[in-house]
């Protein structure tokens, strides 16, 4: 039986631990833990300072006491392209050799710089075409993220897109109606995922170059303060004596919500406008700033949707020797670890 792997999420802010454990059809956590980095080591989804992201990684097994070697990570940023093609019908075979020829149109890249994936989402369409999602990551970025792990002593086996873990892990928690369309938003650091999902189909995808650095670097900014500081402000962690948060900071927190919200409803008017049949029913904030409240109200005030926030733990059943508490502040940002946990050696 294959190995199942750890879910490592290396993101721009964090490094991220994920071991789950199956138990029948559903999952036990065993382990979870982040680790630090430094702001810049990752900067749009590409890694400026290999020995950063090697060290963080070494912390975090280390600390958690890991014995797994065996992990599944993910990518993310300008470095991915997905897209919904049409092809001409053929054997899976034939498609297999000929899927680098077809690619070479639907992608920005020279074909020899990617490395090259599908998925069949329609075998056969109405006009006699197969349809499928394609994936296409730069070699470049794939080895480097590669690279880190090996060089911590892991043995990477998978290489997912961060947007589709993530839709793992929401889906192994939710029961999902199939006539749902449901917006998964991944909010990273500096990256965010945009996944429009129906009955397990990712119809829609896209990474939007904005995050929860945004609020940390405008408060700073606008109050001329540390960058710990800001971030405490942004997290709920700092108040006056009184116990009130500055009004400064609200006003800043609600300009930047609302150019997030920007950011996202326009991802969201394209797909509409480009789908016919697209009954969106509520959208799910996942990742570090999916608890920011004036982010809710200006996505909802924006969509006109039901908003909630993922919980990565909610159908998983938690070890007693771990921390509830800590887990269940960090259950938004787990959701990519939680769906890459799920992974193991080998499958596609």
């Amino acid at each position: 039986m294959a190995k199942q792997c750890i879910g490592l999420d290396i993101g721009s802010s964090a490094v991220k631990a994920v071991q789950l454990k199956k138990k029948g059809s559903s999952w036990a956590l065993q382990a979870f833990g982040m680790q630090p980095l430094v702001p810049q080591t990752i900067v749009d989804g590409t890694i400026m300072d290999q020995t950063a992201v090697t060290d963080a990684i070494r912390q975090l097994w280390s600390r958690l006491k890991l014995r797994t070697k065996e992990v599944a990570i993910a990518i993310a940023g300008h470095s991915v392209i997905i897209k919904k093609i049409t092809v001409p019908m053929m054997k899976p075979d034939e498609l297999a050799a000929n899927i680098r020829n077809e690619a070479e149109h639907h992608i920005p890249f020279g074909r020899d710089d990617v490395e090259i994936d599908y998925h069949v989402t329609n075998p056969m369409t109405a006009s006699g075409q197969t349809e499928l999602l394609l994936v296409a990551a730069k070699k470049e970025v794939v080895s480097d993220y590669v690279q880190v792990v090996r060089d911590a002593g892991l043995s990477p086996q998978i290489v997912d897109v961060a947007a589709f873990a993530s839709q793992n892990g929401f889906e192994a928690n939710y029961p999902l109606d199939p006539r749902e369309t449901i917006v998964l938003v991944n909010i990273g650091a500096a990256i965010s995922n945009i996944n429009i999902v129906r009955s397990g189909v990712s119809l829609f995808t896209r990474d939007v170059t904005i995050g929860g650095n945004a609020f940390t670097e405008e408060i700073q900014k606008q109050m001329g303060i540390a960058a710990d500081e800001a971030e405490a402000y942004k997290v709920g962690g700092s108040q006056t004596e009184d116990g009130v948060v500055p009004q400064e900071v609200i006003r800043v927190m609600e300009g930047v919500s609302e150019v997030m919200a920007g950011e996202f409803q326009r991802s969201l008017d394209f797909f509409l406008a480009t789908t016919a049949d697209a009954n969106v029913t509520r959208i799910v904030l996942a990742g570090g700033s999916a608890k920011v409240a004036s982010l809710h109200r200006a996505i909802e005030r924006r969509s006109r949707l039901p908003l909630e926030v993922a919980d990565a733990w909610k159908r998983v059943e938690i070890d007693p020797s771990l921390d509830r508490n800590y887990l269940a502040a960090h259950s938004p940002e787990a959701l990519i670890g939680v769906g890459l946990s799920m992974r193991a050696a080998g499958d596609k």
